[in-house]
């Protein structure tokens, strides 16, 4: 059997959890599809991608994932000050979406916020977790 390399397009199954049990995400759940994507091209988190690599079809393995090698380290500087009124009408906890100055798409959570600011955490939500994940191997091209 073939086993998986960089370069290669893999379709998967996966179920990713936090340390603590909860599940993050997943596609198997219902209106879900497995995911594809050709290795190497940076479309999956880094520490993801190792963990396929050397997998074989229909085999299933858990991968640990520190955060250096899925969404970096939380960033204390990544922590903003903003007026409110550059904002949607927000309450504490809420996510917004927006764009960054090169015009990619972000979302941003309202930690705290007074008469005219809100504070904002840029960090991905999943910034400084350790990731495990459930990955099965569908398929391999």
């Amino acid at each position: 059997m073939k086993q998986v390399q960089n370069g290669d397009t893999v379709t998967v199954n996966y179920t990713g959890r936090l340390e603590d049990g909860t599940i993050f995400d997943t596609s198997k759940q219902p209106g879900r599809e497995p995911i594809s994507s050709t290795l190497g091209q940076g479309q999956l988190i880094p520490g993801f991608e190792k963990g396929i690599i050397g997998m074989v079809i229909g085999e299933t393995k858990t991968v640990e994932i520190e955060p250096q090698d899925a969404y970096g380290p939380h960033n204390p500087g990544a922590i903003q000050e903003v007026f409110l009124n550059s904002l949607p009408p927000v309450e504490v906890g809420s996510i917004v979406s927006g764009y960054d100055q090169n015009g990619r798409p972000v979302q941003v959570k309202v930690i705290s916020k007074d008469e005219t600011t809100a504070t904002i955490d840029l960090n991905h939500p999943l910034a400084g977790k350790k990731l495990i994940f459930e990955i099965e191997l569908i398929d391999v091209k």
